[in-house]
């Protein structure tokens, strides 16, 4: 193994210091290599955490401080227990500690045994008088595994318009696809991007994976027609005319090959809701709305502050009035005060979304989904947003999440999204963490989680650093992991982890104990460890979400017929000389297609229906991935009409249009919903993959 880093790698004491915080002073690209991280960074990584390391003697001294709590200390903040296992921490208590245990459900109790699964209240205290309080995690030994194989769709809910879609795909989109897609298809989920609530203002980031808020939807989501008190909204010639602009706005993207404009979807949306919020509620929806006040509580009220006072001074609450800078200041509480009724404008627009979202799930329960929607979970939040202002005592201050240097990108990455810290989640009881989920999974049949391994840990770049000056932080995996189980189990629903590229070893195989599927996508399914070929179907792994391709990847026919480089080659973006990457790509697909045709996958030219020899080859892409005993098989929605554009294409900004772009067929032509299930392309693909999968519902997943 070789060992290189930087010219001033950590002290022992520092390293020392480092270890006893989870912050790691080396990481390893690749099995035979291994980097030093550098002191700045360790030592940055540290103040971040509270801790001083900036001088050897205040090393030290943190160091001894370190050593001494952690001697004296009887319990971490959270305790784990796994309701199968005894919990470590409470076995290496001293013989004699009396245990006092107040539950979820408000009993007490003196032991650990048979409590039922929640997050309780412990209290030590040991035979020489210590004592120590912790939060005690209970969870289920695991999720329970599927046990028929399903098949859905993937799709970016904002590409997918409808003729009654204001601009945008929206959750009246959303609930109309399920609706079809369980009913005539047999599909048994829809899994959509992450539609966090976004930071607003012009130009609003379009990439939903760097929102404001991650535990709040966002209302530009909203069918604003399918909001009872637009009904009643007592100004008919203004209604009519946001309808007129909300034509003109669909018609642009659907016949005129204009860009999905979100920021004037929502400057549309918002002058329609701000006339709603005038109708009064009758009783029963008043009462609705005041149970979703009581059951959000303190966390809405921050929430829809923050989005209040952004109106006034901007969506970076770093550049407020210092006094507004802080949610509980008497500033603050005060600003809340004399905008009452913008703070309860932007609570009702979260209740309004969190209907429509429930209503979504309802219907594709109702359609006949096992499994319904899979939401998606950002790994992060934007650092001026609602959450990272609402909940600063538990965000990193000065670092940003990202990537070490790797073989596929040598400068590594910084997302530009801050860390929790774990040390207050953990003293908080995960806190945050539960309440985010919980929140999620009242709409959601299952949750993909970005980049799962930030369970484990995550990469963190000092502000004003390069992404090599960074290093990894460890967080307490078997705390969040049994918050995770714990929540999900609570409400029914699967967990599919997102495990694309470098994985810590032995992270995958704590992620399946626990019942969380991972993520395959066919063209990365090489026996990486033998010779490379494509990985036979009956080698792949049960407990994974199959797919052909993601919204970070391109389309399949873009895939099959090397349009990819193409594009890369006509934006600048390749290193490489094109011919080299042309040959690369030709190969690799060639090998793939040769394959599916010696196992018979590809049925000649003629395909399905008399399909072209393109739409066979993804016939039998999608026929191989039903050959694996994955229990979910995802069918990228833009594959069914031969779309050949990405959604996102990872290295570009303005070079091209990311997340704004509709669903297409190959000529680039937009798709509408309607014509979506009208396809006659989709169609044929769908009934293979129903054909081989003995349906969407029904072939029995393996044991």
């Amino acid at each position: 193994m070789t060992t290189q880093g930087p010219a001033e790698p950590p002290s022992h004491e520092l390293s020392r210091l480092a270890e006893l915080h989870g912050v790691a002073t080396s990481y390893s690209p690749s099995p035979d290599r291994t980097v030093a991280a550098s002191a700045t960074a360790v030592t940055l990584a540290l103040a971040a955490l509270g801790v001083d390391a900036s001088t050897e003697e205040a090393t030290r001294t943190a160091l001894a401080a370190r050593e001494r709590e952690l001697a004296a200390r009887l319990l971490p903040p959270t305790v784990v227990r796994w309701a199968d296992t005894e919990s470590p921490a409470l076995a290496v208590l001293p013989a004699g500690t009396r245990l006092h245990i107040e539950t979820e459900q408000g009993e007490t109790r003196s032991s650990a045994d048979r409590l039922p699964p929640g997050v309780h209240r412990l209290t030590a205290t040991a035979p020489d008088g210590r004592t120590a309080e912790a939060h005690l995690v209970v969870a289920p030994p695991r999720l329970p595994t599927p046990t028929a194989r399903s098949y859905g769709l993937l799709v970016q809910l904002y590409s997918l318009l409808s003729r009654r879609s204001w601009g945008m795909g929206d959750l009246g989109d959303l609930a109309e696809l399920t609706a079809w897609a369980g009913r005539a298809l047999d599909a048994g989920f829809v899994q959509v991007n992450p539609l966090h609530a976004a930071v607003p203002g012009a130009p609003t980031d379009p990439s939903p994976y760097r929102p404001s808020s991650r535990r709040f939807p966002d209302p530009v989501h909203l069918r604003v027609e399918n909001v009872p008190e637009f009904a009643h909204v007592q100004d008919p010639e203004r209604v009519r005319g946001l309808l007129e602009r909300a034509g003109r706005l669909r018609e642009a993207v659907l016949d005129k090959d204009a860009l999905i404009d979100r920021d004037a979807v929502w400057e549309l949306k918002r002058e329609a809701l701000e006339l709603v919020h005038a109708v009064p509620l009758g009783p029963g929806r008043r009462a609705a709305y005041a149970d979703f006040l009581a059951r959000e509580g303190q966390a809405l009220e921050d929430h829809a502050t923050w989005y209040a006072l952004a109106e006034v001074h901007g969506p970076d609450w770093s550049n407020w009035p210092e006094g507004l800078r802080d949610p509980r200041s008497p500033e603050t509480a005060r600003a809340r005060t004399e905008l009452m009724d913008r703070v309860d404008f932007h609570c009702r627009l979260a209740w309004l979304t969190d209907s429509q979202l429930t209503a979504a799930q309802r219907t594709a329960r109702e359609a006949g989904m096992p499994i319904g929607i899979v939401h998606d979970l950002a790994v992060g939040v934007h650092p001026g947003g609602a959450d990272a202002w609402a909940q600063q005592d538990h965000f990193a201050a000065g670092m940003s999440v990202g990537a070490p240097p790797d073989a596929f990108n040598a400068r590594g990455q910084d997302w530009g999204l801050p860390p929790w810290r774990p040390d207050r989640l953990a003293e908080s009881g995960y806190q945050p963490y539960r309440r985010l989920l919980q929140a999620l999974f009242r709409y959601a049949g299952a949750l993909r989680i970005d980049h799962v391994m930030g369970l484990f840990r995550l990469w963190w770049v000092p502000q004003g650093h390069p992404p090599t000056e960074g290093t990894y932080v460890r967080y307490d995996a078997e705390a969040m992991l049994a918050v995770l189980v714990l929540e999900a189990s609570r409400a029914g629903s699967v967990v599919i982890g997102e495990d694309l590229g470098t994985v810590e070893p032995g992270v995958r195989d704590r992620l399946r104990e626990r019942g969380v599927l991972g993520t395959s996508v066919l063209w990365f399914e090489r026996d990486w460890e033998g010779d490379g070929r494509p990985l036979p179907p009956e080698a792949w792994r049960a407990d994974c979400l199959a797919t052909a391709t993601t919204h970070d990847l391109p389309p399949t026919a873009s895939r099959l017929t090397g349009d990819h480089v193409e594009l890369r080659d006509r934006l600048g973006l390749l290193t490489r000389p094109v011919a080299e990457e042309r040959a690369e790509a030709a190969a690799d697909a060639g090998e793939w297609l040769a394959y599916l045709a010696r196992l018979g996958l590809l049925d000649g030219t003629g395909g399905a229906h008399g399909a072209s020899e393109e739409e066979a080859r993804i016939q039998a892409v999608h026929r191989f991935l039903l050959r694996t005993p994955a229990r979910m098989v995802g069918v990228w929605l833009p594959d069914c009409v031969g779309d050949r554009r990405p959604q996102n294409l990872p290295g570009t900004w303005d070079q091209y249009p990311n997340w704004r772009l509709p669903i297409a067929d190959a000529d680039g032509r937009p798709v509408t919903l309607e014509e979506l299930a009208a396809s006659g392309r989709l169609h044929a693909l769908l009934e293979v993959v129903r054909d081989a999968g003995s349906g969407g519902r029904g072939r029995q997943a393996p044991a």
